[in-house]
């Protein structure tokens, strides 16, 4: 049977949490955005799209594998910290992992600054652990903790700097969730702009990337282009990891104004209309919160959720 497609605009509300799964057979399309994420914005991104998502679920845990701020001095531009601040305080459960020391110290104090307690029934309501070490070795120790809930609403940030995130972690973190209907959402970044020169470095480190790309045939990855590699990872997401939705958003470069995209970000989910809501974090991630909080709410008061 021929796919149906449907393609959606950026204007497009989006749909409610607990409607039921569409047919197999559609597949959800986006029209071009014409007001393009740049790099300054992906932690918006980021966070906008949380700030969604839970008001829908109203809890959630938020792992974060390479958490530092890549720009000290620009907090706007740090995820962590976003997430972290985000009202309402209905995530409760944070997991935020960098082995540079330098950055580990400014996740405590960022941590230390976080409210924990409930400011009326003064109850712990948020817990946040922070670590210092390499996400590919400390996230084993989490997931075989079994400390996140199989229907707890996760998400995994995987803001890896070129090929820090080995492939065995994010098959990991995929097949955590065994008795549940919903993996580990995850955002994964994949550099673009740079991809070819440092992917011509690796060729003397091979063992680098075998383990970021995993499996054998990491060879091919040098004679691929940078479209080429997207799309395959995208379906690898698909096939190798069971994910059923894979959507790789861009985020540009501005600053010199060559309109480049230096990252895409691969969203993966098993949520129907997570891709939906996505699509509203984007188109919003570059306007004034105020001008995106309203329609949220005001589809809650609805009383369709």
């Amino acid at each position: 049977m021929a796919r149906k497609r449907i393609e959606l605009s950026e204007n497009q509300p989006f749909l409610p949490m607990n409607l039921p799964e569409p047919p197999k057979e559609i597949e959800v399309l986006f029209k071009p955005i014409r007001r393009p994420v740049w790099t300054e914005n992906k932690a918006k991104l980021i966070e906008r799209y949380l700030h969604l998502f839970v008001l829908v679920t109203k809890h959630g845990t938020y792992i974060d594998g390479f958490a530092g701020p890549q720009e000290p001095d620009k907090p706007e531009m740090w995820a962590a910290k976003l997430v972290l601040d985000t009202e309402p305080k209905w995530m409760r459960h944070f997991f935020l992992y960098d082995q540079d020391p330098s950055k580990f110290e400014m996740l405590e104090e960022l941590r230390k600054s976080q409210p924990l307690l409930d400011s009326k029934q003064r109850k712990v309501v948020r817990d946040i652990e922070v670590h210092c070490g390499d996400f590919n070795q400390l996230i084993n120790q989490l997931l075989e903790s079994n400390c996140i809930k199989q229907k707890e609403a996760t998400f995994c940030l995987l803001d890896q700097r070129t090929f820090e995130c080995k492939w065995s972690t994010v098959k990991s973190l995929a097949e955590y969730k065994v008795d549940s209907n919903n993996k580990i959402e995850l955002f994964y970044f994949l550099p673009n702009s740079w991809q070819d020169r440092a992917l011509a470095a690796l060729k003397t480190n091979k063992n680098l990337a075998s383990d970021w790309w995993g499996g054998s045939d990491a060879d091919t990855l040098f004679a691929m282009g940078q479209n080429q590699r997207r799309d395959l990872l995208c379906e690898r997401f698909k096939t190798e990891l069971g994910y059923k939705y894979v959507t790789p958003w861009a985020i540009y470069e501005k600053s010199n104004g060559s309109g480049l995209i230096m990252y895409y970000m691969l969203h993966a989910t098993d949520h129907a209309e997570a891709p939906l809501l996505m699509q509203r974090a984007y188109y919003h991630a570059v306007v004034p919160k105020c001008e995106y909080e309203q329609p949220a709410l005001s589809f809650m008061e609805s009383g369709l959720v």
